[in-house]
């Protein structure tokens, strides 16, 4: 590889200006008939006596009548901001200033800003980011410049209409800049003068730059252009190389702080447990304690009494940590159904394995046949009893994981006849299936959810609308509508009634089951909101972007408390531990970052995948993460290692096993056979067809297809605990039980 072409090249100023100047006649005699002929001529005039032209001169005064007119540049300049063009301004530069600022339009910063935005908003994902990078500087030079020429209304109109785009990332100086209202506080203010004595460094990919500069000069913005060329230092790179969303050192003005993310990202946010409904804690204690008193000591009357001693601990720890009645959201009246899920939660409590480097989860494996890539998501039930998969024919697919018959009701019978649960069972239909297709989309389904008390599912789908389904009856309950464009995910509340979707349209939604239309809706990302899901306290929602951010937003205010910058690509997936304190997120850059929520800064970086991540999920107790990628592959890692847990026999053993095995499939793809030491344990579910297809591929396809994801080699953190590896079988989803045993779901790829 050459290695100047990888290197970064500075476009400063000069290249711009050459560019501009010649690029385009067709833009400078436009420009030209629209200038005023007569500070023209007086440019020309006395460019032609610096030259020492004095026939010239002569010739030109008789023509236009100007004779003894004494005019110099700097008489023209002096109505504009000192250091405006520069010291050696140039006819041409001069020539495209009056352009614009002869045609009296105090509404030209904002009319062309305007449409620069909506240009970035429109464009392509893989350059949106770099581009919102560079209209910041470009805004606060409009804003100044407004100032400087006078117009002090437009001024405070143009930072109150375009500063929510930059708060973010700039807030402290758009604090600062806000509060100048005239001339003379932009001449004086510090922070202005670095703005306007230094250029902005930015960079940008080559083609990202070239469709920036084709936009200014297609459209005729005289104005973005030359304050591109006067206060920007923009230097591309090649672009193959991923612009990150975190800041780089030679972005931004040299010794100026410029992301100021870390005074958004401090905000209070309330991170605790959701708290115990009175009347839910009041009724377990009952329930347990009426079967921890019964007479004869049997087995269920000593657990009962287990029961009781956990519950105990449980209630004090929630109480300490429990989020105070004025920050917990409004939930509806509790039900039985909450107390059942309390006490099973309690038994699952009790028989959880805690899970450390040298005790890994079992991983239960569930491989999907004869899919043909219509498979798009997939999710398993949290007592393991359903597992549901949505295809791009617009159903969605149930399997039954206890292998039970899973029966709707009858069509044919009136709500009237069913007096108690005798005669509701009587009325269901006679079927022995253990699958089940829910058919209500009218286009690709690309995200399913189901409840915490496994009765009812929720769907997204291509178009635009979220469904209820009730698992109970199997029939659709509700249909939501509200999103512009298709829905890419969907997620249940951890206590259910609530739910949240994320869209094509950039924004995310709040929805709860007895409303048809959306609670809140939180905008802010640039581009598709691939992920959302909850705050284990349901008080937030986190989303992840194409704009390779991730953010977190509060419930109730509708507005975003942190913004969390590192990914160089799309994010597809997030996950919050079980305590709230800590997310993780992934996507197609292949590295799994994980943060601390309370401050917004990224604790680590997770690197090993050789694909897509699609699926992350943490353990009970918030020590080990597990995810899933498109390079067919379930991989564990130490989330909160001690310094020395590298150095363990055990993980030192598994890292060797690993190496070696990446050494094998790196010389031969047929060698990924699973052995026993990898193997996840569990269950084969056939999809539209039981059979399985025994015969052997021919080896080049093998090949293709096994080995699209592991030709690729990337230095695995010391994080990494263990990695199971399948046949052929990208991982769509996984998670953890309440008892911690790992659920991985994939459709084999022949």
């Amino acid at each position: 590889m050459n290695r100047a072409s990888d290197a970064p090249e500075e476009t400063g100023g000069g290249n711009m200006n050459n560019t501009a100047n010649g690029g385009s006649e067709a833009a400078g005699s436009s420009t030209g008939r629209q200038a005023s002929q007569k500070q023209v001529e007086k440019v020309v005039l006395q460019y032609l006596k610096s030259k020492g032209y004095k026939n010239a001169e002569k010739a030109l005064r008789e023509d236009a009548t100007m004779d003894g007119m004494e005019t110099t540049l700097g008489d023209l300049a002096s109505a504009f901001p000192a250091n405006e063009m520069g010291s050696d301004a140039s006819v041409p530069e001069w020539v495209m200033f009056y352009s614009e600022a002869e045609q009296g339009n105090p509404d030209a910063y904002s009319q062309s800003y305007r449409e620069l935005r909506r240009w970035i908003d429109s464009s392509l994902d893989i350059y949106k980011h770099e581009l919102y990078a560079v209209s910041y500087p470009i805004f606060v030079h409009a804003f100044l410049d407004l100032h400087m020429r006078g117009l002090h209304e437009k001024a405070a109109e143009f930072m109150e209409l375009y500063s929510r785009d930059h708060v973010v990332h700039h807030g402290k100086d758009i604090e600062v800049l806000s509060t100048l209202t005239c001339k003379a506080h932009v001449e004086e203010n510090a922070l202005a003068k670095l703005y306007r004595e230094n250029k902005y460094g930015v960079r940008m990919t080559r083609v990202g730059f070239e469709l920036l500069l084709s936009f200014l000069q297609d459209h005729h913005f005289t104005l973005l252009m030359r304050t591109v060329n006067q206060y920007l230092n923009i230097r591309t790179i090649d672009g193959t190389e991923p612009i990150s969303s975190e800041p780089e050192a030679d972005v931004g003005i040299t010794g100026h702080t410029q992301n100021q993310l870390d005074q958004f990202n401090s905000q209070e946010i309330a991170l605790g447990s959701a708290p115990l409904d009175p009347f839910v804690r009041d009724e377990v204690e009952r329930t347990l304690q009426s079967e921890a008193g019964r007479p004869a000591k049997d087995e269920a009357s000593n657990e009962a009494t287990e029961l009781l001693d956990t519950f105990s601990k449980v209630k004090q720890e929630n109480a300490a940590s429990a989020l105070s009645a004025r920050d917990a959201i409004p939930m509806p009246p509790p039900r039985g159904v909450e107390i059942e899920q309390q006490i099973a939660n309690l038994k699952a409590l009790r028989k959880r394995v805690v899970l450390g480097p040298a005790a890994l989860p079992s991983v239960c494996m569930y491989t999907l046949h004869n899919t043909d890539n219509t498979m798009n998501c997939a999710t398993v039930s949290e007592d393991l009893s359903l597992m549901a998969c949505g295809f791009s024919e617009s159903y969605i697919k149930i399997w039954s994981l206890k292998h039970e018959p899973l029966r709707g009701f009858q069509s044919n019978f009136h709500p009237s006849q069913v007096n108690s649960e005798q005669d509701a069972e009587a009325l269901r239909e006679k079927t022995s299936d253990e699958t089940r297709k829910l058919v209500g989309h009218s286009g690709p389904v690309f995200g399913v959810d189901i409840s915490f008390d496994s009765k009812y599912l929720m769907s997204c789908s291509e178009d635009k609308t979220a469904r209820l389904w009730s698992l109970d009856t199997m029939t659709n309950v509700v249909c939501y509508k509200g999103h512009n464009y298709p829905i890419w995910d969907v997620s249940f509340a951890p206590q259910g009634f609530y739910f949240a979707t994320a869209s094509h349209d950039r924004t995310a939604r709040l929805w709860s089951c007895d409303h048809i239309y959306a609670l809140r809706i939180f905008a802010g990302h640039l581009s598709d909101v691939n992920c959302v899901r909850f705050h284990p306290n349901s008080k937030y929602v986190v989303t992840g972007s194409c704009d390779k951010t991730v953010r977190l937003w509060d419930v109730q205010r509708g507005s975003c408390v942190r913004v969390f910058t590192g990914h160089t690509g799309s994010v597809d997936t997030v996950a919050i531990s079980p305590d709230g304190r800590i997310m993780a997120s992934a996507g197609e850059d292949q590295t799994v970052n994980v943060w601390d929520l309370g401050s917004g800064r990224r604790m680590e970086s997770l690197t090993g995948h050789t694909g897509p991540v699609y699926s992350l999920a943490f353990s009970q107790e918030g020590t080990l993460l597990l995810s899933g990628a498109a390079d067919e592959t379930v991989r564990s890692w130490d989330i909160k290692r001690s310094p020395t847990a590298s150095d363990h026999p055990i993980i030192a053993q598994r890292r060797d096993q690993s190496q070696q095995q990446d050494q094998l499939n790196s010389t031969d793809p047929d060698a990924m056979v699973i052995d026993s030491e990898t193997k996840p344990g569990g269950k084969n579910v056939a999809s539209d067809s039981a059979a399985k297809s025994n015969g052997k591929q021919p080896e080049s396809k093998k090949r293709d297809a096994a080995g699209m994801w592991k030709s690729k080699r990337v230095v695995e953190s010391e994080a990494l605990l263990k990695t199971w590896r399948t046949k052929s079988t990208p991982i769509y989803n996984v998670m953890m039980t309440k008892r911690n045993l790992a659920v991985a779901i994939g459709a084999f790829t022949p």
